[in-house]
């Protein structure tokens, strides 16, 4: 007994035949187009449903040169910080039709830029560089021909990248603007290392000292942005005969390290010394932590460099543009007036 041969999958020429249109008025009909006539409309789509047409999405995006994809090079998954920016970002990009391809830098720094060449071949329609990333030829060039943001980071500078970054000297200006409030003077800061972010923290909390006249008391430890780091700083510094009252860290996870330094030396927070984190990621919101930290917006960090990657998709020969998003400070129960001091 013969047997039939297995059914092709209905094409745009197929449903244009049955219809009796021609297939660019069948793509009209496709993309929603106003200028079809409803008898004609009603046509193509019973032409469809009867072929049980599926459209080609890659064939379409080919056509359209878009591929509604936006790839996103994040410098390290494991920074709860970057998770609430990307929400934030994600959740624009989607409601403009926008799909993200993700890359975690940290894996492999070495092949950052096999990854980012990976999200390029994807033919992604804009480009997210997330974190503190170094600068590199490869990012420039592929912001030559791909709309490209940076999002809280301040490692990359280049006419034609806009950069979406949190105020930070103004945030470490308002954690120490705090401090010296309930009566610190020795206030230390766990400094982070090689990112451009790092080193705006520390120039605002020298200027910030200098300021309440403490520039005298100006204490800057070495960190790496670290839990395990944070902890080895803050014991260097707790150790000290003039160990400080209160530590400002350069963000919540080294300043969390610095929490479990000072509990392992005997010291209560904030009675004996007070800690301020930088991030107000979900750590610090953590009731057992419950740490004080400055608030970088990251949602809105994320949804307003979601915004600023849609304009330059829509005109990418804008000026390059550098958008500050303002902190606020969180007070929580790692912040107190210094040892001896006298309540009011």
């Amino acid at each position: 007994m013969a047997t039939s041969e297995p059914r092709r999958p209905a094409t745009i020429r197929t449903v244009a035949e049955l219809a009796g249109v021609s297939k660019s008025l069948v793509s009209l009909v496709l993309r929603g187009s106003p200028n079809v006539s409803e008898a004609r409309r009603e046509a193509v789509q019973r032409a469809i449903d009867e072929l049980g047409y599926r459209p080609n999405a890659i064939a379409r995006q080919l056509t359209e040169r878009r591929t509604n994809m936006v790839g996103v090079l994040l410098s390290d998954l494991r920074n709860p910080w970057f998770v609430d920016c990307l929400d934030g970002l994600v959740s624009v990009l989607q409601t403009n039709g926008l799909r993200v391809l993700l890359t975690d830098v940290r894996l492999d720094r070495d092949s950052g830029d096999a990854l980012l060449h990976g999200l390029l071949e994807m033919r992604v329609d804009g480009l997210v560089v997330m974190g503190s990333i170094p600068s590199s030829p490869a990012i420039l060039e592929a912001s030559r021909g791909t709309p490209t943001v940076v999002a809280a980071g301040r490692d990359i500078r280049h006419p034609g990248i806009d950069v979406v970054v949190n105020d930070d000297w103004v945030g470490i200006g308002l954690a120490v603007d705090h401090l010296t409030d309930l009566g610190h003077r020795r206030i230390a800061h766990l400094a982070g290392s090689f990112a451009a972010v790092a080193d705006v923290r520390r120039r605002s909390y020298e200027a910030a000292m200098a300021a309440h006249g403490l520039r005298d008391e100006v204490l800057i430890e070495p960190s790496d942005m670290t839990e395990e780091g944070g902890y080895r700083a803050a014991v260097r510094l707790l150790a000290r005969a003039d160990r400080p009252t209160a530590i400002i860290a350069v963000n919540d996870i080294a300043c969390i390290g610095a929490m479990s330094a000072a509990q392992e030396l005997g010291l209560r927070v904030p009675q004996d010394v007070s800690l301020i984190g930088y991030d107000n990621s979900s750590l610090a919101q953590l009731r057992h932590l419950w740490l004080t930290s400055v608030d970088g917006a990251s949602d809105e960090v994320g949804r307003v460099a979601a915004a600023a990657l849609l304009r330059r998709i829509a005109d990418p020969g804008s000026e390059s543009s550098e958008q500050l998003i303002r902190p606020t400070l969180r007070v929580r129960n790692s912040t107190g007036p210094p040892p001896g001091a006298i309540s009011s």
